[in-house]
């Protein structure tokens, strides 16, 4: 009996250890839990944002805007974002886009400019799993580097700034004119690009039809720095047109329109600034330089930049295409600051407000320098 007992204890023992040792895989659960942590965290991260500038900021204008831009989705997305300037030297910078694509960490990287098309269309390909922002220039979606489909992750983004100079015409025709001083009764304007190329020669060809829709008889006088960071050589052509009898000139020159501002300082005569509004930027450096900066028209880089990277946040941004962005779109306009409250008579601000809302109408078809 006792043997028969001690039989059973025994049994039951090993039963217990072999429900025990069945049952510890049932801990093994935690293990996904986990991992599905890992992945929560991992989507979580900040979008990664790479500027590669094809020059250096410090502008106040064109590259000093997209860099505005990026910061800006920074600030209001909690993108982490990086920027890197390739400097002035046009030879380096391919090496160092190639450099920048392979060794830095990023989501989306953002270059502008029509010099880095032919950059671009051979690296994106190579990283179908990246994007990739250009602005102000398109990459040629159906040319042999990016057909077929090759392309498909780059976002291009174009701007009628042919449509804010058609503006800026309008103003300075009706301006140079007006009783006031620094102005001669002669209607003369000017503009100075920092080279003859498509998208300088589209500003020009906006500013001079708005200034002759306004007044058939004025005079422009077009001249090119052949530089961007030049602004001894902008200061030098600036005097040449005000000696000319130009009041005003459109600077359209990224870091050589510094030279411009100068000029119409020590002339007493008046500039229009691009890209940004550069009154306001440099008026605590050089507050006498931008009381003679009337207006800018603003190619609203840092506007287009956040737009798109919203959009690919929401995943409505149409990669593989390329968007226009004009006066309708906020892509650009003009600056309406203190500068130009101050100095703009009330008919001439009437003036432009019209001219902008034709354009938006269609009542106005502004003339473009690209076919």
């Amino acid at each position: 009996m006792q043997r028969t007992r001690l039989f059973l204890m025994s049994l039951l023992a090993i039963i217990a250890l072999v429900v025990v040792a069945c049952a510890a895989p049932a801990a093994a659960p935690q293990a996904p839990a986990a991992s599905s942590d890992a992945g929560a965290a991992a989507s979580a991260q900040p979008l990664r944002i790479l500027h590669f500038v094809n020059g250096v900021l410090g502008d106040k204008s064109f590259f000093d805007s997209a860099q505005r831009g990026v910061q800006r989705a920074a600030d209001e997305l909690g993108a982490e974002v990086k920027t890197i300037e390739a400097g002035v030297d046009p030879t380096g910078w391919e090496a160092a886009l190639v450099d920048a694509a392979a060794n830095e960490e990023f989501d989306i990287l953002i270059v502008g400019t029509f010099q880095m098309i032919e950059y671009l269309e051979k690296i994106a390909p190579q990283y179908p799993d990246k994007k990739f922002f250009l602005y102000d220039a398109p990459v040629n979606y159906e040319g042999e580097a990016c057909a077929p489909n090759k392309c498909a992750n780059v976002y291009s983004i174009l701007y009628k700034q042919n449509e804010g100079s058609y503006l800026a015409g309008v103003y300075a025709a009706a301006m140079t004119t007006q009783a006031m001083e620094g102005m001669n009764p002669d209607p003369i304007i000017g503009s100075i690009g920092g080279q003859e190329i498509p998208v300088i020669l589209d500003f020009m060809v906006g500013y001079e039809q708005g200034a002759k829709d306004t007044n058939p008889d004025i005079q422009v006088i077009r001249q090119f720095a052949g530089g961007w960071n030049d602004p001894a050589k902008g200061k030098e052509l600036a005097k040449a047109q005000y000696s000319q009898g130009a009041d005003i000139v459109f600077q359209i020159a990224g870091g050589t329109g510094q030279g411009v501002f100068e000029a119409a300082a020590e002339d007493g005569k008046y500039a229009i600034g691009v890209d940004s509004d550069q009154a306001l930027i440099i008026e605590s450096a050089n507050p006498d330089q931008a009381a003679r900066i009337l207006t800018s028209m603003m190619k609203n880089v840092d506007n287009s930049i956040f737009r798109g990277v919203q959009k690919h946040l929401d995943g409505t941004l149409p990669y593989g295409t390329a968007e226009a962005l004009g006066i309708a779109e906020g892509g650009v306009g003009l600056a309406r600051n203190k500068f130009y409250d101050a100095s703009t008579p009330d008919e001439v601000k009437a003036l432009v407000d019209a001219a902008e809302q034709k354009i938006i109408a269609g009542e106005i078809v502004v003339e473009t320098a690209f076919q």
